[in-house]
């Protein structure tokens, strides 16, 4: 759908793992394929999220256990240095965080949104029948 490299900004908690802070939750379905296969189309991937310190570097770790290093966190590219004074407001292309206005829409329709239709190749669940115990 872009014809672009874009800039991505993701949140952590709820979007990526599930939100149990400040523990780090199970990973969302497809979250690291998702980012995997946008990170192989060139995007630019960038953590951003309320953690800081200890917490985290679990989420960076977590992440990076799971495959995905980050092209920077908490900044627009790795060399920024942060002086504390200011917003940490970050320049990016598209920003995915479970605080959406409408909510978060799932892995599967942001990499449909980002690459264009039936760009995921992800597994259809099987269709169930409601009343299929029913004779009609």
């Amino acid at each position: 759908m872009f014809d672009k490299m874009l800039t991505i900004a993701v949140d952590f908690d709820g979007t990526i793992a599930e939100d149990a802070y400040p523990k780090i939750g199970k990973p969302m379905p497809f979250a690291f394929e998702t980012l995997k296969m946008l990170e192989a189309k060139g995007h630019r991937l960038i953590l951003w999220t309320v953690r800081s310190g200890k917490s985290l570097q679990e989420a960076v770790a977590f992440c990076k256990k799971h495959g995905i290093e980050f092209y920077a966190v908490n900044k627009e590219f790795a060399e920024e240095e942060f002086s504390g004074r200011g917003s940490r407001k970050i320049n990016a292309d598209i920003f995915i965080d479970d605080r959406n206005v409408g909510g978060f829409m799932g892995w599967g329709s942001i990499y449909q949104v980002i690459e264009g239709e039936d760009a995921l190749p992800l597994k259809k669940a099987p269709k169930r029948r409601l009343f299929s115990f029913l004779k009609m």
